[in-house]
């Protein structure tokens, strides 16, 4: 198939008629694994033994399984589930699909970042009879959510490049009008040319935003550590 500048120049309009779609599913879906990744790190923070276990074999479990396998689950083998079954749309059911998918992994990077915080911490809440959520309002999470941004700002972008999954359910995004003006005009080289372009154009520079940001915020923490260890010699030496 030989290449068409008058194809790509047709099929340009048509196939950025589902960019408002892939941007904004992009957007819900990721404002939902925000949500959904801290009802994972709080669950995983349960001192019962047997809740923690199965809420990480759980997580496991959705990790380990592909997103697009979970994709047809909750749109085409849910609906047939007895009693609880019910049809959802496809932008309903790509957003829990990607959401509750990547939200595994975000739970993990907010539990990262608790941990990080440095156990003095906890005490000196605890020893100002804070509440549990003034404790994490006031003090745990503001210091453990700012090192986790350049990670959070990374998952962004990988979700980004997973939404065209969700052509397979329906969802009308940038891939899904180029695969209807290809079946329709049988030119598929250029239309999916145009998608990649996209792809490139809004994740290249995003990742090289997110990649200067976690530069800063290491010299921001490397600099920080810096200045407890000299206050930390100065007070031995005191």
């Amino acid at each position: 198939m030989n290449w068409r500048w008058d194809v790509f120049l047709d099929a340009l309009p048509y196939v950025l008629q589902g960019i408002g779609v892939t941007i904004g599913l992009t957007f819900a879906c990721y404002l939902f694994a925000l949500i959904f990744g801290f009802g994972w790190t709080f669950l995983r923070r349960v001192p019962i033994k047997p809740i923690n276990w199965l809420i990480t074999w759980i997580m496991e479990f959705i990790r380990s399984t592909p997103p697009l396998i979970q994709l047809f689950f909750i749109f085409y083998a849910w609906p047939m589930v007895p009693v609880i079954g019910v049809t959802l749309d496809p932008f309903i059911c790509a957003i829990l699909g990607l959401g509750i998918h990547f939200s595994t992994y975000i739970g993990e990077v907010y539990r990262s970042g608790i941990e990080g915080v440095e156990k003095g911490q906890w005490e000196a809440s605890t020893a100002l009879n804070f509440s549990t959520t003034q404790k994490w309002i006031k003090v745990i999470l503001p210091q453990a959510l700012p090192p986790t941004i350049p990670m959070l700002g990374n998952y962004l972008i990988i979700m980004f490049k997973e939404v065209p999954l969700t052509s397979t359910i329906g969802v009308v995004g940038i891939l899904h009008m180029a695969e209807s003006y290809g079946s329709v005009n049988f030119r598929f080289l250029e239309a999916y040319t145009i998608v990649a372009l996209i792809f490139l154009a809004l994740s290249y520079p995003s990742a090289i935003l997110i990649n200067k940001l976690e530069k800063k915020m290491n010299r921001r923490f490397d600099k920080k550590a810096a200045l407890n260890t000299m206050n930390e010699s100065k007070g031995a030496v005191s």
